[in-house]
């Protein structure tokens, strides 16, 4: 098959997923064929077998705990007696992970070559703290031992915290702040590196693929195994929009046991949300499903004064679902498909200044209502081989997402007929697609080596057709409009590619001393072409041009380094001190009515580096966990977006060199037995050193002004007490609080929309056991109003007032 022939490709979006797939079969056969051959040769490479028992600091056996080897795909559960039995598995030096519900997680190093029957203890998660394991080097390592800032959330900490969506974490992770306008596209900030266009400077990974750009991502939390975020640039392993760090997300995979979960929450503003999840093998050891499915609704925050009607009524459907095959004890195939149907009756729930949203809060007043259509799809192939000298996991990944307003959306934001926002132009328009294909080598689980190392190579393809109608409507002349009844239609494609190769190795010194080192090119091209139209009413064609159709092309380079030296003060104290760069993709600016802001102007790629010294500690027999960093971040060539009104469309530019400086602080303890208390703190003094804005026509300097959506700290303490119900087998009161707070923070660049320092409390309590919760929440107690987003020009959002419910869950 050429390359020409994968032109001639079916319509829709079949035909971009077959035309992805027919260009790699194309460049990469031979680089396919070779890698299987070179895998099956290798997978002949004999192994040993494992066996032990599980049990808990009564000498009880632990049934049903799960114990498998990292960076393998050699696991198993124990049996009622607490035992269990490993094939396949590494002869040197690895590290066994166990862990079981209501107990705290144990990774135990193993000498492979020993054979004999080992005896591993758990103790109650009331009384340890987990042995924290994390995917976030690409490869399955212990947190405490990695030379960075990462903070990790079991599915127990989501729970405890319920978190039902990405920006929930706010202030959990220090120095994170994320927020929206009332669309779900999170704008997140970790360390004063952000963005309000949507090519993120905080990157999302979702079960490994990564979540593109504000259009293809899902927001929604639910069967979620664990969440990392890793602080600071992570530009080598994850590249592109990994600036400020990752949000990488694992869901629950199916296994070689039946489990599954219903959950239903019941609250105020009409608030109903159901989850339910089933993952069993269907042949075992062989073939594994597993399916989750939610759906969310509530009746809006907000009231429209101008109709008396629940302005942001909403309702989604999401669903996770997946088909795992084991071909051979090494080689294993998993397909996953996720989607997120949302309908959203009030996307921008936005008011015009600050004193009347304040003044009004949770009121509105708009005359143009509409309904978001929103649907996002995403499909993911991985095929997972573990050898003796090598590991390789390839994944190529579809990703598409069509949003559009069913009618005019208001684009003043008032009761007056000014300005309106037309999108919705068919299936053809407002479709973003993405493919994506990751492959990638490391050594095995498995080594005598001092060194471990991972190489791979990262492809993408995007496409971006949007066609926008700004209409002035019969009160255009209140907005300063010399013409009214009209339209501008602004079209644009969008198309971009890219390549990228890169590694990172680690050396050992000696057992105290490691040097990690990474290297990371990434090689994009864009293409953009835009079209202005001028269209009066009735008449919805266009009468004439107010921009011919034209079109630019750019490349952008990027190389991004690290390097890392950590040591091992004792078995309970690590220390490191690091250097990472990342980068944000360059592109072009949009077509707007503004005449001062031409389109297809280019920006550069936006880059930072970041300098950090950390020291990470495991006190008190895990009883007790103490992180501390400190960071120093430059940003040069930053992208500077402006809100073009009345088009609702940013235009960028590189304006500005940013520093960021602070500290960070994350605490776990088990105070006593059932109290558990965890405390978050970050510290950050981003502001930009240079800064040139375009205001009102001349050129302003802003020097030293601060950066936007980054309060000056975040804080954050939990404390849960849980108490076992005498007389009552596995039974547990639980009792939670936690306190939240944020400095002030800005959310333009002038530094005239600020909010100052807040903080929230919430609860949670009620009945626990093995199988099943009973969950009264409270969410923000005291009902504080505060700014979570606002726009450059003073549209402004309020953040989540007070709210309550219930959720029962079943497990089985």
């Amino acid at each position: 098959m050429t390359i020409t022939g994968c032109q001639r490709r079916p319509p829709g979006a079949e035909g971009v997923l077959f035309y992805y797939i027919c260009r790699m079969s194309v460049k990469n056969t031979l680089l396919l064929l070779f890698i299987s051959a070179g895998l099956a040769a290798n997978s002949q490479q004999p192994t040993n077998s494992l066996s032990g028992k599980i049990v808990d600091d009564r000498s009880n056996a632990v049934p049903d705990a799960s114990v498998y080897v990292l960076n393998s795909q050699s696991g198993t559960y124990t049996n009622r007696q607490g035992e269990f039995a490993l094939y396949n598995v590494p002869a040197g030096k690895f590290i066994l992970h166990v862990s079981a519900v209501g107990y705290a997680d144990v990774s135990k190093p193993i000498d492979g070559a020993n054979k004999g029957n080992i005896q591993i203890t758990l103790t109650r998660s009331t009384v340890h703290l987990d042995e924290v394991i994390v995917s976030a080097q690409k490869r399955e390592e212990m947190l405490q031992q990695l030379p960075f800032s990462i903070s990790a959330l079991s599915s127990r900490k989501i729970e405890d915290y319920r978190l039902w969506d990405t920006k929930s974490i706010t202030a959990i992770v220090p120095s994170l702040y994320s927020s929206n306008p009332g669309e779900d596209r999170n704008v997140t900030s970790i360390r004063g590196i952000t963005s309000t266009s949507y090519d993120p400077a905080v990157a999302t990974y979702i079960d490994g693929v990564n979540q593109f750009n504000l259009d293809t991502y899902i927001p929604q939390l639910f069967d979620v195994e664990r969440i990392e975020v890793l602080r600071g640039p992570q530009g080598t392993l994850y590249g592109r929009n990994a600036m400020g760090g990752v949000i990488n997300i694992i869901t629950k995979k199916p296994g070689d046991i039946t489990t599954g979960f219903a959950s239903a929450s019941i609250g105020n503003f009409g608030r109903q949300r159901y989850n339910i999840g089933i993952r069993s093998p269907i042949i075992k050891g062989k073939l594994f499903a597993g399916a989750s499915v939610m759906f969310d609704k509530r009746d809006g925050y907000y009231t429209n004064e101008f109709n008396n009607t629940h302005f942001d009524k909403q309702h989604a459907l999401t669903g996770n679902y997946y088909l795992t095959y084991v071909a051979t004890p090494r080689f294993t195939y998993t397909f996953n498909f996720k989607h997120h149907i949302n309908r959203n009756n009030g996307p921008f729930t936005l008011v015009n200044g600050v004193d009347e949203a304040f003044a009004n809060p949770f009121k509105l007043n708009q005359n143009a209502t509409s309904k978001m259509i929103d649907n996002t799809y995403n499909w993911s192939f991985i095929s997972t081989y573990t050898g003796t000298h090598i590991n390789f996991t390839g994944q190529v990944a579809y990703q598409k997402n069509h949003r559009h307003y069913t009618l005019p959306l208001d684009g003043d934001f008032s009761p007056i007929d000014g300005v309106t926002i037309i999108n919705n132009y068919g299936p053809k328009w407002n479709n973003v697609e993405v493919a994506t294909g990751d492959f990638r080598f490391s050594s095995p689980a498995s080594t005598t080596s001092p060194w471990k190392w991972t190489a791979g190579l990262y492809i993408f393809s995007q496409e971006i057709p949007t066609k926008q109608n700004t209409h002035f409507g019969n009160d255009a002349d209140l907005l300063g409009s010399p013409d009214k009844n009209f339209g501008l239609i602004n079209t644009s494609k969008g198309k971009s590619n890219g390549q990228a190769v890169y590694g990172q190795l680690t050396y050992s010194i000696n057992p105290r001393l490691d040097i990690t080192a990474g290297i990371r090119y990434d090689h994009e091209h864009k293409k953009q072409s835009v079209l202005g139209e001028y269209q009066m009413d009735p008449d919805p064609n266009p009468v004439f041009q107010t921009r011919p159709d034209t079109s630019a092309s750019a490349n952008f380079n990027a190389f991004s380094p690290k390097l890392s030296l950590a040591y091992q003060f004792s078995g309970v104290t690590n220390g490191y001190i690091s250097y990472s760069r990342g980068y944000r993709s360059g592109g072009y600016t949009q077509l707007g009515s503004d005449p001062s802001q031409p389109p297809l102007f280019p920006y550069k790629p936006e880059y930072s580096d970041n300098y950090e010294i950390g020291l990470k500690n495991s006190l008190l027999n895990h009883r007790l966990r103490v992180n501390l960093s400190l960071f120093y971040t430059l940003v040069s060539d930053a992208q500077v977006p402006t809100l073009i009104l009345p088009d609702a469309i940013t235009i960028t530019r590189n304006a500005g060199k940013l520093n960021s400086k602070g500290a960070e602080l994350e605490l776990s303890a088990i105070a006593a037995k059932g109290l558990e208390v965890d405390y978050n703190f970050g510290y950050t003094d981003a502001k930009y050193k240079t800064l040139k804005l375009s205001q009102n026509g001349s050129e302003q300097d802003f020097d030293g002004n601060r950066q936007v959506f980054t309060p000056d700290y975040t804080s954050s303490l939990a404390a849960q007490y849980s108490y076992d119900l005498k007389g009552k087998q596995g039974l547990k009161l639980v009792v939670r609080g936690e306190w939240m707070a944020l400095g002030k923070h800005y959310f333009d660049l002038a530094n005239t929309i600020s909010q100052s320092s807040y903080s929230l409390l919430n609860t949670r309590f009620g009945l626990s056991a093995r199988n099943f919760d009973v969950m009264l929440w409270v969410r923000n107690i005291g009902d504080e109003k505060y700014i979570s987003y606002a726009y450059d020009f003073g549209a402004v959002h309020l953040g989540d007032p007070r709210t309550f419910g219930v959720t029962v869950t079943g497990r089985f």
